[in-house]
């Protein structure tokens, strides 16, 4: 009896399971390793080498040249991403954004910051935008010096060669939410052109929902003799810089100093990482940047944008910001032979992973809250979007893990619902989250409870709510 029996529940929990799984989505959005697939190194190299090739792309040389500076540099990128639209199944829209800055620091005199952005919009929710961004401009010892060779090889046209590549796998197939590829200027001169687009973007109703900032993707021979093709960094702030006295009060009783939206925007890419990508593994590193250093997504971050900084492990100083020259033996400066082309596709192609994902997936969960205090149950509540927005949205997963831990460790699937009771685990014990999952399996960043965990709301145009 006890056979028969134990036979018996076996039957019924496969016969539960199988049910589950006729109305759960996939497991994994599937056409993401075609994406990643067609990532080739042998077109990011000839765009370092075009950019390369443009002599230096300080952001205060040469404007009127269309062979060197800054200026040449942009508007072939600009071209690029236009002969690439011709091919694409969603037609990019390619602009530039950009400013008058200067009278300080870095640019005593105003210069014309410009930053080239090519939209790919969303068939379902277009105002639900993801970036991924390189630099334009590079530069040598003297931050000031706009006229020497400043190839800017690795700093930063691996990182702009990146999103030109994306721009070309990612346009031949339509997704829900927009994605914008940006080439951005200024940032060694003061992250300017990141703050212009991040203003412009808030003045514009956009709702941006990930940053993905890279910032030098080729290097693998570190300034410490270490060799590495196999692992990448991914920074992430913890809170948002502007929380207020009020909201840090809420966050010190509840909790949410490691689980801000950018970090679990982190969390997200690693685990592209280890889905999609072969022999790549992801440090997430808890900290804005490098040490006492930035990067083009904090400008978005500083207005409560979700961002994180991409980028190579072992750093190679000797290879940045950097005279050619030679002294004892060493050679200087940021050149093509220091740029690993297979290693620059490795990272976009996990960039590649991320926005797919990211475009994907259906609205992010918003207004997401939890209760539970001196009870044995912990409830997850979270708003639903509506309309044209959520038609791919299959349901939530919620998510939990122990309080020390990096990585969210559990997770259930519940359906389509505002709310989900998890019975047993006690609120005090754990830290909890939500993601949406679209019908064909893309997920979105878990969403931590609360305003430190908030990737923003629903909020749609007059045009789109008539609809």
């Amino acid at each position: 009896m006890r056979v028969w029996s134990a036979i018996s529940g076996l039957a019924l929990l496969a016969g539960s399971l199988s049910a589950q799984a006729q109305t759960a989505p996939p497991a994994e959005f599937l056409k993401t390793h075609d994406f990643v697939a067609a990532v080739s190194a042998k077109r990011i190299q000839a765009d370092i080498e075009k950019l390369v090739s443009f002599g230096t792309r300080h952001t205060l040389s040469e404007t009127e040249s269309e062979t060197r500076g800054i200026g040449a540099a942009r508007r072939w990128i600009q071209a690029e991403f236009e002969s690439i639209s011709e091919g694409c199944k969603v037609p990019l829209e390619v602009t530039t954004v950009s400013s008058m800055v200067g009278g300080f620091g870095r640019i005593p005199e105003p210069a014309e910051v410009v930053n080239v952005l090519a939209i790919q919009r969303g068939s379902l929710d277009p105002e639900r935008i993801v970036i991924m961004s390189g630099d334009i401009d590079s530069r040598v010892t003297d931050v000031m010096n706009a006229t020497d060779d400043s190839p800017g090889a690795n700093d930063n046209a691996s990182g702009m060669a990146g999103v030109i590549e994306a721009a070309r796998v990612l346009c031949q197939h339509e997704f829900p939410g927009t994605i914008i590829y940006a080439g951005l200027s200024g940032e060694e001169q003061g992250l300017f052109g990141g703050e212009i687009v991040a203003d412009y973007a808030i003045e514009n109703g956009w709702r941006i929902k990930a940053v993905l900032n890279n910032d030098m993707i080729g290097n693998i021979e570190g300034v410490d003799g270490i060799i590495d093709n196999s692992t990448a960094r991914v920074f992430s702030e913890g809170t948002w810089l502007n929380e207020t006295p009020e909201e840090a009060r809420d966050r010190r009783f509840r909790g949410g100093e490691v689980d801000g939206a950018s970090r679990n925007l982190a969390r997200f890419v690693d685990k592209m990482a280890d889905e999609f990508i072969y022999d790549l593994d992801v440090m997430m590193v808890y900290r804005l940047d490098r040490f006492r250093r930035g990067g083009h997504h904090r400008p978005f971050t500083e207005k409560r944008i979700p961002g994180v900084r991409i980028m190579e492990t072992h750093e190679n100083y000797n290879r940045q910001h950097q005279d050619i020259r030679t002294e004892n033996g060493i050679a200087y400066g940021d050149v093509l032979d220091g740029v690993d082309f297979d290693y620059a596709r490795k990272l976009t192609s996990l960039n590649v992973a991320a926005l797919a994902n990211l475009a994907a997936g259906a609205p992010v969960p918003a207004n997401v809250e939890i209760a539970g205090a001196v009870q044995p149950d912990t409830t997850l509540s979270w708003d639903m979007p509506e309309g044209k927005m959520a038609e791919n949205l299959a349901g939530y997963r919620v998510y939990w893990r122990e309080t020390a831990e990096p990585q969210w460790q559990w997770s259930r699937f519940v359906g389509k619902m505002d709310s989900h009771v998890l019975e047993g685990l006690v609120v005090d014990n754990y830290f909890f989250g939500v993601a949406s999952v679209s019908t064909d399996g893309a997920e979105s960043p878990v969403v931590f409870p609360g305003h430190a965990g908030s990737f923003g709301g629903y909020e749609v145009s007059e045009g789109e709510a008539a609809e």
